[in-house]
């Protein structure tokens, strides 16, 4: 394997509609960005790990626990452009993973499965996909769904469930069709990562609310892979406690 040098970004807002101050949240004696941190650090394919927040007291508290932490603008829009700043300001590396800060107990396989995408030149951007087995997950608009090729690469991502399957009754997808769930981990080049960025918001985007769609709608191609893990975010206090219902804090 070539060796491209990557570099693992955990963007870390404070403010949050459904549930402010997330980040700091403790998770049976410790932060869900240090769980976080802490499981990234734990791919064999990423070369640093960094936080990246707009808040004060966020960069006090994992500067405390001793993480590299930098702080970013706070007019950025997304995730994407949170990261896009610290690659400027950090050279050096080839890969960008953009690790989603709320997700505690994110498998390291998963970055490492993602890293491994970029073996092919060819790939700009990468993200995970897992299969869909149950109604509530296929019928469920926050859940995005995604089609692909027979390369894997993306075709379309959508709120809907996507692709329609007209010949059978909706209770029988699962099983008539092999559907997938947009798994909301990236990874880029970092060349690419810096132009993603400089595009303005585009028609499918502001229809569906998916960044990833001014990426195809502007010709960018987005190579996934798929995970068997399911991941557990913490968008609200309720994912929290269904969360710690699942899994077991070590």
């Amino acid at each position: 394997m070539s060796q491209l040098k990557s570099i693992g970004i955990i963007p870390a807002r404070y403010a949050s509609t459904r549930f402010p101050g997330k980040p700091l949240i403790d998770i049976a004696g410790k932060s869900m960005i240090r769980r976080v941190y802490e499981q990234a650090t734990k791919s064999k394919r990423l070369d640093a790990v960094i936080v990246a927040t707009d808040d004060e007291r966020i960069q006090a508290h994992v500067g405390a626990f001793g993480a590299p932490v930098v702080l970013t603008a706070e007019t950025h829009q997304s995730g994407t452009d949170r990261c896009a700043e610290v690659i400027a300001a950090t050279p050096g590396f080839d890969i960008a993973i953009n690790i989603q800060g709320d997700e505690p107990y994110i498998d390291p396989e998963q970055i490492d499965l993602l890293v491994d995408c970029f073996q092919k030149q060819e790939v700009q951007i990468a993200t995970l996909i897992k299969r869909i087995t149950t109604l509530d997950v296929l019928f469920n608009p926050n859940i995005p769904k995604v089609v692909i090729d027979r390369t894997g690469k993306a075709i379309y991502f959508s709120r809907q469930t996507i692709p329609y399957f007209r010949n059978a009754p909706s209770q029988d997808w699962p099983y008539s069709h092999t559907y997938y769930k947009h798994i909301g981990i990236y990874g880029y080049r970092t060349q690419v990562l810096a132009e993603l960025t400089a595009l303005p918001i585009s028609s499918l985007e502001r229809a569906e609310s998916l960044e990833q769609l001014r990426w195809l709608e502007n010709g960018y191609h987005i190579q996934t892979a798929e995970t068997t893990f399911e991941t557990l975010a913490v968008d609200t206090p309720e994912d929290l406690e269904k969360l710690l219902t699942q899994k077991k804090p070590q």
